[in-house]
């Protein structure tokens, strides 16, 4: 895309980069529960502005919570089981739904509560529950769909053997998943990572730090190490997600294939980074 572009306002906050990472992930905290808003319509408060869609605070704590909280997915999900197949972007088009985020972090006590409440599992699903015969006559079914990553970049075989350390796995469902493990690896294509050049803490560091775009409060983001010490981009003060670098000073986001991050540097010092989307290119100056 040509860098110099027109960006107006507008387009810009049309963007996805304005809604992702506004929650941290997994540990996501905000300002109003289901019940308030709950409250706000009954009491007759100005509706949402994507009224009749349910509000996006609890769309993203609903998938957020179904990675490591089943009583508060509980408690969403019994008053509006509508919620169990809820779908949040956690940036630039990573999409996930609650029970692909209790699937990817290998939480069958929440796939099976999400599933009692009417969410769709799909191939990755199966894959953490060890399902052999499933997985199989949808790789069959659709040949090449072994190599589509889940959310977050995470592949059909890191799912498998997501579900293989999880407790209490009888020998008879072990051999199942070995036997799925197998099978996948022989067919290949299903643990196909982005591309990611190693780096090390030295050369992580030099990118660490808040970068602004506007003159608002919100308006950046900053560049942290995650719990697997990989470079992650969130919204300005948040944790978000992996960075993956396919070229020196070239990143992707989780894997997303339409987005590209790139870092500008003189003398091994990092002092804006810019982001490629379809329709914008927006530069952001490191403080």
């Amino acid at each position: 895309m040509p860098e110099n572009k027109s960006i107006s306002r507008r387009l810009a906050v049309k963007s996805s980069i304005f809604g992702i990472m506004a929650v941290s992930l997994p540990h996501a905290s905000y300002a109003k529960s289901a019940k308030g808003f709950e409250n706000d319509i009954s009491g007759g408060s100005k509706l949402l502005n994507r009224y009749p869609s349910i509000d996006d605070i609890i769309v993203a704590e609903v998938v957020g919570a179904s990675h490591f909280n089943l009583d508060r997915v509980k408690e969403l999900v019994d008053a509006r089981p509508e919620l169990a197949r809820a779908t949040w972007d956690w940036g630039f088009g990573d999409w996930e739904t609650a029970i692909g985020a209790a699937s990817h972090v290998g939480r069958k006590d929440i796939v099976d509560y999400l599933m009692s409440k009417g969410a769709r599992p799909d191939i990755f699903t199966y894959a953490m529950l060890g399902s052999f015969n499933s997985v199989k006559s949808m790789i069959e079914a659709t040949p090449g769909v072994q190599s589509i990553a889940g959310p977050h970049g995470i592949t059909l075989l890191q799912h498998i053997t997501t579900g293989m350390r999880s407790k209490d796995i009888s020998p008879a469902k072990m051999d199942e998943y070995h036997q799925l493990v197998t099978y996948v690896e022989n067919i290949g294509g299903a643990d196909n990572k982005a591309p990611d050049i190693e780096m090390s803490e030295t050369d992580k560091s030099k990118y660490i730090g808040d970068y602004l775009y506007g003159e608002g409060p919100e308006d950046g983001f900053s560049i942290k190490l995650n719990m697997r010490k990989m470079l992650s981009l969130g919204k300005i003060g948040k944790f978000g997600g992996g960075l993956y670098q396919k070229a020196p000073n070239v990143f992707t986001y989780n894997g997303v294939s339409s987005v590209e991050i790139s870092f500008q540097i003189e003398n091994n010092v990092v002092h804006s980074m810019t982001v490629h989307e379809p329709e914008l290119v927006l530069l952001a100056k490191k403080i």
